[in-house]
């Protein structure tokens, strides 16, 4: 093996299989080594470690692949965050990010890599998704990096796939108005004008408790919701963010509603005596269990046939109440605290196409305050 130094350079040296190799010396002695197949090259790479090490960026650490480390990440991570949120982590991690880079150790991982897998993922997932990955591995590296097994976040230098854009189909005051028309009398009519009135989530309603509502007031408390756990079970969980925990306004029609719910739950009680399960619960079966919100969203699909609306999400009334109420001239501040989003500019964002409107229609006042 013949060994060649020049000065300045750290040890480098020719291995006997032809490669290149230099080292540096690491904290508690540790020795950190760099190959290349000319020795030009590990000296320009010497070079690049030696400034890194000044500073700061170079870490010794245990090898390890980035399987590894995602697992133990989520592992961490495990306490921190909500059961379903852990529950797409841990698929994300098994099934997309696993089989294309889990093999790689971490030290060795590029941003090269990530856009490679990222370029085969859209092609057959949906961008939001990939975004949403990215997310995730962006978050687990940075600890990575925090945690001193990492030199730099490579996601930093990567290049997203562009989330696609969805187009929210609201309801309009008609179409509104033609929704509950068709909801009165409805098993469910109290919680299809919940939703319609107050822009609550649907794991909000579901969850929504007897003593969470001031019938006085005419308020009810947005203070849990309900979210899957592994095994399709929904459990009760803390609200989405501390902005969804807030105080809703009823309208009075609304409180009107809410009131006849709470007398036919109370005659379907009694009819069940004993098989009755307490929950205090708003919305439940005939027992008092809590509803499965996909046999929900099957009952919000016949209203919407029944009603002659077009097909929409659930979620879409939520929308609606927000473009409803900002086509009428409604601050954006208060829409924001009604779906209990943690920015205004989340809500400016989300409804853009209806501020066009509001903006003519504020203009349409000054001209006739200023020139009459």
């Amino acid at each position: 093996m013949s060994k060649r130094r020049g000065h300045g350079e750290g040890s480098i040296y020719q291995r006997q299989d032809g490669r290149w190799t230099a080292s540096i010396t690491m904290e508690g002695r540790k020795r950190k080594y760099i190959y290349g197949k000319t020795r030009k090259e590990v000296q320009e790479k010497l070079k690049i470690a030696l400034r890194d090490q000044q500073q700061g960026m170079l870490i010794a650490t245990p090898q390890q692949t980035t399987q590894q480390f995602l697992s133990q990440w989520l592992e961490s991570y495990r306490a921190s965050v909500r059961i379903r949120t852990y529950e797409r982590y841990e698929q994300f991690i098994m099934l997309q990010l696993v089989p294309a880079i889990g093999h790689i150790q971490l030290q060795k991982l590029t941003a090269q890599h990530i856009q490679n897998m990222y370029t085969k993922l859209v092609k057959h997932l949906s961008s939001s998704t990939v975004n949403a990955l990215h997310n995730m591995l962006h978050k687990a590296l940075k600890d990575g990096v925090k945690w001193g097994v990492l030199a730099r976040n490579i996601c930093d230098n990567v290049d997203v796939p562009r989330r696609a854009y969805y187009e929210i189909k609201p309801l309009d005051a008609d179409q509104a108005k033609a929704l509950l028309k068709a909801a009165a009398g409805d098993i469910l009519e109290a919680l299809w004008v919940l939703a319609i009135t107050t822009g609550m989530r649907r794991g909000e309603i579901l969850a929504l408790k007897w003593q969470d509502i001031n019938f006085e007031q005419a308020m009810l408390q947005v203070r849990r919701i309900f979210t899957r756990a592994p095994g399709s079970r929904y459990i009760e969980s803390e609200p989405k963010t501390e902005k969804s925990k807030r105080s809703i306004m009823l309208a009075s029609f609304t409180v009107e509603i809410l009131r006849h719910h709470r007398v036919r739950q109370l005659e379907t009680k009694l009819q069940a005596g004993m098989a009755w399960q307490e929950h205090d619960l708003v919305f439940c079966t005939s027992l008092g269990t809590p509803l499965n919100p996909n046999w929900m969203l099957v009952q919000f699909k016949k209203l919407l046939k029944k009603a002659e609306l077009p097909d929409m999400r659930f979620h879409d009334l939520r929308h609606s109440i927000a473009t409803i109420l900002l086509s009428m001239g409604v601050h954006p501040k208060v829409v924001q605290e009604l779906l209990g989003h943690n920015r205004i500019q989340q809500t400016v964002d989300t409804y853009s196409q209806v501020l066009p409107t509001i903006h003519k229609e504020a203009i349409g006042k000054l001209e006739d305050v200023l020139w009459g």
